[in-house]
C-alpha cells in the first residue's frame, strides 16, 4: 500500500464515520447524502489505487 490509498482509505472511513454521526443527529438528509457521497468516493479512489 503507498501513502495515496492510505490517505483515501482513512480519509473515506473518517467521512463515513461523519454519516453515522449526523444520522444519528438528525440532521438534513442532503448533508448526510453528499457526505455519504463523498465518503464512497474517498473509499473507492483508496480502493483504486492499490
Amino acid at each position: 500500500m503507498n501513502t495515496a490509498s492510505t490517505v483515501y482509505i482513512v480519509l473515506g472511513l473518517f467521512l463515513a464515520g461523519g454519516v453515522y454521526s449526523f444520522w444519528k443527529q438528525k440532521l438534513p438528509t442532503g448533508v448526510i447524502v453528499l457526505l455519504g457521497i463523498g465518503a464512497l468516493m474517498a473509499f473507492g479512489a483508496g480502493l483504486m489505487s492499490l
